[in-house]
């Protein structure tokens, strides 16, 4: 499972980068912590970057899941599409709140595979039993 464990790296790394986005803008308009309000351009920094906290839970449980009862290339394919979501999702939430549909469509959905497809497994393993 070590495309699994690679992809679980990036997703960290991409979570990783949204922090130091809500960092600099923090800097950039003078929001100090523990505040969550301030200038539009912050909101949205922050509000993608606790999206993506939001959903990992979700997308990381369905991920190995998929990797140990379906695939280990398969999980980290949807994966990569996830976190290509997210980046969308991310970059284009900073520029504008209503730019941000189609990243979370597609995270969204490779979320939605990486569940069925384990749910799949589990159950053809079950059967199989």
């Amino acid at each position: 499972m070590h495309l699994t464990a690679l992809v679980t790296i990036f997703a960290l790394l991409t979570y990783g980068a949204a922090g130091i986005q809500v960092a600099r803008a923090r800097r950039l308009y003078n929001i100090a912590a523990p505040a969550t309000t301030g200038a539009p351009a912050f909101e949205r920094a922050f509000r993608a970057q606790q999206n993506t906290l939001e959903w990992m839970p979700t997308f990381l449980a369905s991920l190995w899941l998929c990797a140990y009862y379906v695939s280990d290339k398969w999980a980290a394919l949807v994966g990569l599409v996830w976190i290509v979501g997210r980046i969308l999702y991310i970059v284009m939430y900073a520029r504008a709140a209503d730019k941000r549909g189609t990243g979370f469509a597609i995270q969204a959905m490779a979320a939605g595979v990486l569940t069925a497809s384990a749910l799949v497994g589990i159950v053809n393993t079950l059967i199989a039993k």
